[in-house]
């Protein structure tokens, strides 16, 4: 039954996408067959009113309309422009958590429920909800620290929020399977995968303390940086459905406006936000990847302070270097080290020729030297860059496509604040103090350190590698000798899968079409 479910939530989606004027706002004129037919088919169907909006509002509205899941996913695919494209992941980008807010006595119920205690005994002061948003909602508060009260800000889980979510994700993986057992140009794109993360993610951002400790850590790696901070958070009052952090007074960085008005350098502003993300990437591996200016606050001194750590990206040694790598040789011209830096990572098969691959990130790379440096964006050159990789069979690296749009959202905001711009000469002092400090003579030493380390691991792990080599090898005899075989139990649990997935695919494909006939005979 819960396909069932699943494909009536997803047939109503659908329908709400259509009324909505998002599928008719897409570029329906480059199909051909079923899909242009089901393109006019929505335009017909389209609200006469939603066709006066513009693409991002319409699919603002739709995604209101269908509830804060929805909202989520539009967020999270603006994350993965390789899936969505990038005009797409640009509106999807611009969704901004403006939900309802919920009541006061249901944020209080759920905050006793989380930390066992009285709301009395925890705040001195508990007021009403500031801000709401898909997942969460803010509330402005007070609390006893050492004996004065300290105002607060205290996030709340919205109730219900969990159940209606793993519900929308039942239709998430519904389309994720038919998209790719009947497009099989989009297996490529992994759609299960995608999936699989939003849901892993989703799962993440709805536990607090995971987001507190995000805090946390980013607090650590920045705490002597200049001119950026995160919230501090109160442990104390901290648990699955609440977080409670420092109160942050500031202006906000969408409000250009008022950071004038209270006498900010805006280029200078601009300057530390670009170079805080890189010193986060490059230099800890661990960033805010919702970096957008309604979670961006500037402090009376010009501190950039970053709330929202609820979407965080990581990335290891080997990305922080393939990135640092990629920046370099595009600024010195050495489109053959770019090629190398790709294929020593292991980004691309080994089947390709690294020339020819070197020819094509010439294609990207040589018309840039020829503008003004503050025209030329680094984000668009990343997704010009994937765009190349793609030709050669690189797969989709989430973590560097998540670095890519969190880099998009950066310099879209820095443009804002400085017009006249310049990334490469902003990037330098820190890429290139990274690349001097770990490419470099100090970085082999580093590496030899670690290459030490490793091996000094392996040889204290020989004997117990050396006894599973000796089972692999008496099993794969056996195998050779008599066949692989499963026992009885196994045998009969891949038949009842097998048959229960092919079964729940029909019935959720026979409830979509009749749910979509019965709208059509109810308008018609």
């Amino acid at each position: 039954m819960s396909s069932v479910g699943a494909g009536f939530r997803l047939a109503r989606a659908g329908w709400v996408l259509v009324r909505e004027g998002v599928i008719a706002a897409l570029p329906g004129e480059e199909l051909s067959g079923l899909p242009k037919f089901g393109w006019r088919l929505a335009r017909l169907f389209t609200r006469r009113r939603a066709l006066a909006y513009e693409r991002s509002d319409r699919l603002a509205k739709a995604v209101v309309r269908l509830g804060p899941s929805y909202v989520k996913l539009g967020q999270f695919l603006a994350t993965r422009p390789d899936v969505v494209g990038n005009d797409m992941a640009l509106d999807l980008a611009m969704l901004q958590d403006k939900m309802h807010t919920f009541p006061r006595t249901e944020a209080v119920a759920a905050i006793e429920a989380s930390l066992g205690r009285k709301v009395g005994d925890l705040y001195a002061e508990f007021g009403n909800p500031v801000a709401a948003a898909s997942i969460a909602q803010v509330h402005a508060a007070e609390a006893i620290h050492d004996g004065a009260a300290t105002k607060v800000a205290v996030k709340v889980i919205r109730p219900g929020v969990r159940r209606r979510f793993f519900q929308d994700l039942e239709s998430y993986f519904l389309a994720a399977h038919l998209q790719e057992k009947y497009i099989p140009s989009s297996r490529r794109l992994r759609p299960v995968e995608v999936t699989e993360t939003l849901a892993q993610t989703t799962k993440i951002e709805m536990d607090l303390r995971l987001e507190a400790a995000a805090l946390s850590e980013l607090g650590e790696n920045t705490k002597d940086d200049p001119g950026f901070r995160v919230p501090s958070v109160d442990w104390e009052r901290t648990g699955r459905d609440v977080l409670t952090m420092e109160w942050v007074d500031g202006v906000k960085m969408n409000n250009i406006a008022g950071l004038e008005e209270a006498g900010h350098d805006l280029k200078a502003i601009a300057a530390n936000l670009v170079q805080s993300f890189l010193r986060h990437t490059l230099r800890d591996g661990f960033f805010h990847a919702d970096m957008h200016p309604g979670n961006l606050f500037v402090e009376e001194d010009g501190t950039i302070v970053a709330v929202d750590l609820g979407i965080a990206g990581r990335l290891g040694k080997k990305e922080r270097r393939f990135l640092a790598e990629i920046l370099y040789g595009f600024i010195m011209r050495d489109y053959l080290r770019v090629a190398e830096v790709h294929f020593e990572a292991g980004y691309v098969p080994r089947q390709h020729d690294v020339a020819a691959f070197a020819q094509a990130i010439r294609a990207i790379g040589e018309p840039i030297h020829g503008q003004p440096a503050e025209t030329i964006s680094m984000a668009k050159l990343l997704t010009l860059l994937f765009e190349v990789t793609e030709l050669f069979d690189m797969a989709t690296r989430p973590e560097l496509i998540l670095l890519q749009k969190t880099m998009v959202v950066v310099e879209g905001v820095a443009r804002t604040l400085d017009p006249a711009f310049n990334m490469w000469k902003t990037a330098e002092p820190v890429v290139g103090g990274w690349i001097a400090g770990n490419l470099g003579p100090r970085g082999m030493m580093i590496d030899a350190r670690d290459g030490a380390k490793a091996l000094l691991t392996l040889a204290r792990q020989a004997p117990e590698l050396a006894a599973r080599t000796d089972r692999l090898s008496r099993e794969i005899d056996l195998m050779a000798e008599h066949g692989l075989r499963f026992d009885e139990t196994t045998a009969r649990a891949i038949g009842r899968a097998e048959a229960r997935y092919s079964r729940s695919g029909r019935v959720a494909l026979w409830v979509i079409a009749l749910t979509l006939v019965y709208i059509a005979w109810k308008i018609l």
